[in-house]
């Protein structure tokens, strides 16, 4: 398709596209913004999970907790405060309980802004739907005022407006539930592999302090 001819499309659509425009674009900015962020604490997370898991398995928590102390990524946000209680607390469950409240913190900032993409979406196909019903009613009304030579073209060139905004709402609507799906599935799957590094902490604190116990 040509420039010419997309051009030709938006323009023959109407006022109402100009409202589908703005919300795809507002949608596509907080795509892009919530992918590279997401893509950041992925790669983040990894890189400090790869240096922290040997100084952990090797019982080294003064060291684990200098490293996530200097640290900014999420994985050190985590394990930070549950380390620091490593030989103060006696309990497991004390120690989970810290790690899901630091979750619970965690898990809205990941997930941030990534239901508006679905909210735009339906705005997109609902503005669609709405200039296609304005569209009809402006033709019905063109139809009963024109002369009867004129009917037939008034007719299909106000028709054509409506359909195009139907499917511009489509077009910027089909997009954006596919980038929804793709961030949520991206942002549960770091929520996982935050809840199965919590669980590698959990048991290798307590792995050392049975040993701990048993050369006491």
């Amino acid at each position: 398709m040509s420039v010419q001819a997309i051009v030709g499309f938006f323009v023959g659509g109407g006022f109402w596209m100009y409202p589908i425009l703005l919300v795809g674009a507002v949608g596509i900015a907080i795509s892009i913004e919530r992918f590279l962020k997401l893509n950041s604490v992925e790669r983040a997370n990894r890189n400090m999970w790869e240096q922290l898991q040997p100084v952990l398995n090797q019982g080294d928590f003064d060291k684990a907790r200098e490293m996530t102390a200097s640290d900014k990524s999420t994985v050190s946000q985590l394990l930070q405060t549950s380390l620091e209680l490593e030989g103060a607390a006696r309990r497991r469950e004390d120690i989970e309980v810290t790690m899901e409240e630091e979750m619970m913190g965690i898990v809205p900032q990941l997930e941030k802004r990534i239901p508006y993409t679905a909210l735009f979406a339906n705005m997109a196909t609902l503005l669609g739907l709405l200039g296609t019903v304005m569209g009809l009613i402006n033709a019905f009304d063109a139809v009963a005022n024109a002369a009867p030579a004129e009917k037939s073209n008034l007719l299909s060139a106000s028709i054509a407006e409506a359909m195009n905004c139907t499917s511009f709402g489509l077009m910027i609507a089909i997009p954006l539930l596919l980038i929804n799906l793709f961030l949520t599935t991206k942002s549960s799957r770091i929520v996982d592999s935050l809840e199965i590094i919590s669980l590698k902490t959990l048991n290798v604190i307590f792995r050392h302090a049975a040993r701990k116990q048993q050369m006491d």
